[in-house]
């Protein structure tokens, strides 16, 4: 049996599998982020490993695992943040998160002392942005001085739990990828970089690759755990390229796209394409040298949960009455909308924009609004305006002369058989969903299968357990009125863009 361990935001997910990837059992424990002032994000990394134990042992306990019925741990995690160790692995201040947006002036100076933002892209692959954690670092630096000369380890999320289980100072390259510091290319740290930065490589722990076993659990973590000190764990991956693996996205030509509260579009690349203009980020995937481009809309379905909660407060009440769910009564109205909402556009852009404009003062619009639309106009423009989006990350990736063969559904927008066609009619390409539901946390317990030789590699382990159970085709009609509306959504955002800015100024 095998364990799958998700760090996430919110909460620590534990997963259970058997050989043949049959899901046994799961736990989540939840936990607090902190903002002591606006825009900051932080979290206690003791919570995370007080969380782990909790959910690993209910998952014991409910699914009746003996301690030497787990093999091996894949663990999983919130990208990008930062866990800060002295000299005696304790940690110095709370981590700070994906979400946390305290270094533009951080960012800039990372690319100033490499000579600008193409040079920084030739390095590592992608451009300095406020999530990820080398400008967390030089923030540190810079603000908390004292604290950054205590600092001997720093390490993402994830790999603080691998510290707890094994006593190693570990990474894998997909995670690592998403620091800024490490050379893609290679799949190491970039030495070029930390010069320019004057960061020492030792602050960092060593680079696996995903299914490679990292170390086993201590006698300490074990008898925590109710393990043993034999269970290994393996590298595992940040959580979208565990995500991915979790869709079975570990060959070329196979696109995923998910709609959650962002809205991601992944594809596998056996080769290093890198965007020049770094729309889209470059990464290492989970799969032994290969890679993955990825385009993020940081409101997709977050855009409907806005609209839910701010216009729609009497649907609450009626869809408990009916016992349904209220996206499915919103859903109901927008299905009776013509294809392109009568003219009306939604820019999604309630939390600025990352892909393709990385703006964020970019803001959230309805524009073309008359008379005759009604609230089903404006549910079935939202998802519109998110498929939109995200079609604008599918156009960069085949323009970098990425193959896409095949789109896979998956979160909570693939749940709505409206959005799930309007994504084929957006993208003029069949879509496709899987018997897959459970993510990151299924996808490094898959990992862990694989570093204990259950399968060959984790192409073989998605072959066996991954399969297509539904499928869409674009509507020839549909897609031509979309393929008209495409550029009028795109020139909105170059229209406005100077406009967000001066709204900004109010």
């Amino acid at each position: 049996m095998y364990l799958g361990i998700d760090i996430g935001t919110s909460g620590t997910k534990v997963l259970a599998i058997d050989a043949k990837g049959k899901i046994l059992g799961s736990a989540l424990e939840e936990y607090p982020c902190y903002a002591p002032k606006p825009l900051w994000s932080e979290q206690d990394p003791g919570d995370w490993w007080n969380a782990t134990v909790k959910a690993v042992k209910k998952v014991m306990k409910t699914t009746k695992l003996k301690p030497g019925d787990v093999k091996g741990i894949g663990l999983s995690g919130q990208m990008h943040g930062s866990v800060f160790l002295d000299k005696n692995d304790k940690v110095i201040r709370r981590a700070i998160l994906w979400n946390d947006q305290r270094t533009a002036a951080e960012c800039d100076e990372i690319e100033k002392a490499v000579g600008g933002r193409e040079k920084l892209i030739q390095m590592v692959a992608n451009p300095a942005m406020t999530g990820f954690t080398a400008p967390k670092i030089v923030w540190l630096r810079n603000h908390e001085p004292k604290n950054f000369e205590k600092t001997k380890k720093i390490l993402l999320p994830k790999d603080e739990i691998r510290r707890r289980l094994t006593g190693e100072y570990a990474t894998e390259v997909s995670d690592a990828s998403g620091m800024l510091l490490l050379d893609v290319a290679k799949r190491n740290w970039s030495t070029a970089l930390l010069s320019a930065l004057k960061l020492d490589v030792n602050l960092f722990g060593k680079v696996y690759e995903s299914e490679d076993v990292t170390g086993k659990l201590t006698a300490e973590a074990a008898k925590e755990l109710g393990l043993t000190t034999e269970c290994v764990v393996v590298g595992g991956a940040g959580d979208c390229a565990a995500g991915a693996v979790g869709n079975g996205i570990v060959e070329s030509g196979v696109l995923s796209t998910s709609i959650g509260t962002s809205g991601v579009m992944f594809v596998h690349s056996d080769e290093v394409k890198i965007d020049p203009k770094g729309r889209i980020h470059t990464f290492c995937t989970a799969v032994r040298n290969r890679w993955h481009l990825m385009g993020v809309n940081l409101s997709a379905g977050g855009s409907l949960q806005w609209f839910r909660n701010a216009l729609c407060p009497e649907l609450h009440a009626e869809a408990k009455k009916r016992k349904v769910e209220v996206y499915d009564l919103l859903a109901k109205e927008a299905e009776k909308v013509r294809t392109g909402s009568d003219g009306l556009f939604f820019l999604p852009y309630l939390s600025g924009e990352r892909t393709p404009h990385a703006d964020p003062l970019a803001r959230g619009c309805f524009v073309g609004l008359t008379l005759v639309h009604g609230r089903g106009h404006l549910v079935r423009s939202i998802m519109e305006g998110v498929t939109y989006s995200m079609r604008d990350s599918l156009e960069i990736i085949e323009g970098l002369g990425i193959p896409v063969k095949q789109i896979r559904a998956s979160g909570g927008g693939s749940k709505s058989p409206l959005w799930r066609q309007i994504q084929a009619d957006v993208f003029g390409r069949k879509v496709v969903t899987i018997n897959s539901e459970e993510g990151p946390a299924f996808g490094v317990a898959l990992l862990a299968a694989v570093g204990c030789r259950e399968y060959k590699n984790i192409e073989e382990a998605c072959k066996a357990t991954i399969k297509i159970v539904s499928q869409v085709s674009p509507n020839a009609k549909a897609k031509k009125t979309y393929d008209l509306g495409m550029p009028v959504y795109q020139d909105l955002y170059r229209s406005l863009k100077a406009d967000f800015r001066k709204i900004a100024e109010v």
